[in-house]
């Protein structure tokens, strides 16, 4: 192909040094060096096209070995990526399907639990409400027994001395004293057990506020989202 390009510049330089043809746009040229270059060209394209189709076909070939090649590689990659889209999707369901199971039975552990706290502090209410009843009662009846005293000695002193005219107003009045300490007395005891009662539902008012605060904790802990950390609104805000 050299010799090709090395001809076809000497016959144009050849053309461009050629004497001109007087009033014409002619010119003469040398007739055999001329016919030399141009059997130099005849000689040299033949060959030089033959090299030049062997690479068009080189690279057609080339072409269709890379474009196959191509389409094998799209082809395994695609089959690859369907391949570990699907292990991921069975993946993802697994792990979707186990942390499923695992918040249910975190659940219904916590429901458990808070069924069974619930059902200690009501049985914890119902001893403490027994038992205050039963202390009520008692010091109820203590200041009763101790009024009815009050009033039997009351009585027994003013027959003793009813006899006596003298001390007559002052048996009244110590009777009424008597009978007005027992009154205070009674009265006193009552407050005492109101307050005790008073002091054990507090108590177990308390109580079960805690246990009602734990178990919306447990359960607020239970309803956020893995890896977010918003904080929710309990479900529930007792005071004791």
């Amino acid at each position: 192909m050299y010799r090709v390009f090395e001809a076809l510049d000497e016959l144009v330089t050849i053309v461009e040094e050629a004497r001109g043809v007087p009033m014409t746009s002619s010119c003469v040229v040398p007739r055999g060096d001329v016919l030399e270059l141009l059997d130099d060209v005849r000689d040299a394209l033949p060959r030089e096209v033959d090299d030049a189709q062997d690479v068009l076909d080189q690279r057609d070939d080339l072409i269709n070995k890379a474009r196959s090649q191509a389409e094998t590689t799209v082809n395994d990659a695609t089959a690859e990526a369907e391949r570990v889209t699907s292990e991921a999707a069975a993946e993802a369901e697994r792990m979707i399907a186990d942390a499923q199971a695992r918040a249910e039975q975190v659940m219904a552990d916590a429901r458990a639990e808070a069924e069974r706290m619930i059902a200690a502090g009501q049985a914890e209410y119902h001893n403490l409400t027994e038992r205050a009843r039963a202390e009520a009662e008692r010091m109820m009846q203590a200041g009763r027994d101790a009024y009815e005293r009050a009033v039997e000695d009351g009585r027994h002193e003013q027959s003793r001395l009813v006899s006596q005219t003298e001390v007559v107003q002052a048996a009244h009045a110590e009777s009424a004293r008597i009978v007005d300490e027992a009154h205070a007395e009674a009265d006193r005891q009552r407050a005492d057990c109101d307050a005790y009662v008073d002091g054990k539902l507090a108590e177990f008012s308390e109580l079960l506020s805690t246990t009602l605060r734990t178990v919306d904790s447990g359960r607020n802990h239970l309803r956020a989202p893995s890896g977010l950390s918003q904080r929710q609104t309990p479900l529930y805000d007792f005071q004791p």
